[in-house]
């Protein structure tokens, strides 16, 4: 999933959601329909540098499917600050798109909802089938054992972007493979009067995202196997630590991160301002924003020195954006080819390349265009490194409640404030009281 900033209304909002008989799209029988078979709405996530960056990726294409099918798509780009609260409204009011992207990470909250199609056997006939699609993507599609209630659109995975002059500048010849090596190199940069590494203290999913690498390189997750909030085990109290830490006792991130809250961190690296950047498939991002390929690496975020945890060197959570149908839809044969047409090959291609994304259909990704040195590095990692976040019902409360934790954390130590191993355990002890009870 992009960067995101939810607001704490999100989780309350979201609990009632799942008390009530949620219905989207058009029509208020929740049943879905054909009453209106020349249009559809559709509502993007914000993917590009800017909302009408993202108008100008996407126009040509729901043109061309207009003129392919008769079906006009009515395009609402949505910024990412307000989707999860537009949907959560829509699955309660019913006045919603017919098809929508959703952040990965957010599908089994959704899904709960029972506002999204369910993509069965026979629904995935309809689009091409599900085996075109690739595991990793389809992992974070919705809970274990359920049909899933979307289909992969953009994949994405968190790298390690270096800027080349400042490594240069500081007598450093490659990019850090560890965290101990991050931290010796931080200190070089320094002393050259740049700054480190870039952050958005303030932006919550950032703040998921990133602690829940370090939980699972530090063995540890935040959920017990049976679904149930853990946020004060040790390993997930130790990653937090760990993350808050590069700010409060390595400072390789700049204190003024503690208040950045929506790539903010990415036009400071695209400026030349920072040394590094961990973000997903920033490339598009960066070049919009007139950085030159030739100025920066691309390498696997660092992962600690030696195996972390008990398995696989985990150094990026599955990122990527999932298209959506609302069941009650008053155009359900058009949103079934608007969505086989967005996941045919023509359209990743076109899509994925204008975003720097993987796509997650395996005919696509395969292609040349997808060969480049950045895609490699996002391709090895989401193929062996790469992990999904939890397809909890309760997800989306989840991000909520530990990502401001977090970014309460980061203010602390912004502040000059300790960031101790009791401080990080009592923050993370009032998130999870803040879950909804079982």
């Amino acid at each position: 999933m992009r960067s995101i900033r939810v607001a704490a209304v999100g989780a309350v909002t979201l609990s009632l959601a799942l008390a009530a008989s949620a219905c989207g799209g058009g029509s208020p029988t929740g049943g879905g329909s054909n009453d209106s078979p020349k249009t559809l709405t559709y509502w993007a996530s914000n993917q590009g540098a800017s909302i009408p960056v993202d108008k100008k990726v996407l126009q040509p294409e729901l043109d061309k499917f207009a003129r392919r099918t008769g079906i006009k798509v009515k395009l609402e780009v949505v910024p990412w600050s307000d989707l999860l609260n537009r949907i959560l409204t829509a699955t309660t009011s019913g006045q919603g798109p017919d098809v929508l992207n959703i952040g990965n990470t957010w599908s089994a909250s959704l899904q709960a909802t029972g506002a999204l199609l369910p993509w069965d056997a026979g629904n995935f006939g309809k689009i091409g089938g599900k085996d075109r699609f690739v595991d990793s993507a389809l992992g974070s599609t919705g809970a274990a054992g359920q049909d899933p209630a979307a289909v992969p659109l953009y994949s994405m995975a968190y790298a390690l972007y270096y800027n080349k002059k400042i490594f240069a500048d500081a007598g450093i010849a490659k990019p850090p493979a560890t965290w101990d090596e991050l931290v010796a190199d931080g200190r070089k940069i320094r002393a050259k009067g740049k700054a480190v590494l870039g952050a958005e203290g303030a932006n919550l999913a950032e703040n998921i995202h990133h602690v829940f690498v370090f939980a699972k390189q530090h063995g540890a997750d935040f959920f017990t196997a049976d679904g149930k909030p853990d946020f004060t085990d040790d390993g997930v109290v130790a990653a937090v630590q760990q993350y808050v830490g590069l700010m409060a006792k390595d400072k390789v991130i700049p204190a003024g991160d503690a208040e950045y809250a929506q790539n903010q961190s990415v036009s400071d690296f695209a400026k030349g301002k920072l040394a590094m950047l961990l973000w997903q498939s920033a490339s598009a991002n960066l070049t919009s924003q007139g950085m030159n390929e030739d100025d920066y690496g691309i390498a696997p975020v660092p992962v600690p020195s030696g195996t972390p945890g008990t398995g696989t060197q985990v150094n990026s959570m599955v990122a990527g954006i999932n298209l959506a149908v609302f069941k009650n839809t008053d155009n359900l044969d058009g949103a079934m080819k608007f969505v086989k047409f967005m996941t045919g090959d023509e359209e990743q291609k076109i899509l994925n390349t204008a975003y720097s994304t993987i796509p997650p259909v395996r005919s696509a990704q395969s292609d040349a265009a997808f060969a480049t040195p950045a895609n490699a590095v996002l391709k090895d990692t989401l193929a062996k490194s790469a992990v999904a976040l939890p397809q909890v019902a309760d997800e989306s409360q989840f991000e909520t409640a530990v990502g401001t934790a977090v970014k309460e954390l980061f203010a602390d130590a912004a502040a000059g404030r300790a960031v101790t191993t009791a401080s990080v355990k009592a923050r993370l002890a009032k998130a999870q009281q803040q879950m909804p009870a079982k």
